[in-house]
């Protein structure tokens, strides 16, 4: 391994180093991870299988579901919450107001 005097880089040089090597570490663990999925799924098709059948899932990254939006700002149509996590400002400006969560409802 080569070894690095650190002590003569500039708060820039440090900057752009770590940045390029999260990037190589992130493609190297990629690499990685590709090599190994190649290699399980010639194993299950040497003894006759898929790797899909073997582990019962998809080996393809499942999406996160999203929970629909169960409230709509009446002023702009685009704004909408899940009613789940940090409320919006307009939620935020609206109860203030004293009007209910009930008026912004999507489905009442």
């Amino acid at each position: 391994m080569n070894d690095f005097d650190l002590s003569d880089l500039d708060l820039n040089d440090l900057k752009k180093l770590h940045k390029e090597t999260a990037a190589a570490i992130q493609s190297y663990e990629a690499r990685r991870r590709q090599e190994a999925l190649a290699a399980a799924e010639a194993a299950a098709k040497a003894a006759g299988y898929s790797l899909k059948d073997l582990v019962g899932a998809s080996t393809e990254k499942s999406s996160k579901s999203i929970n629909p939006p169960k409230y709509r700002n009446p002023d702009d149509k685009t704004q909408t919450w899940s009613g789940r996590g940090r409320q919006p400002q307009w939620i935020k400006d609206a109860l203030a107001a004293n009007k209910s969560l009930d008026d912004f409802l999507i489905v009442k």
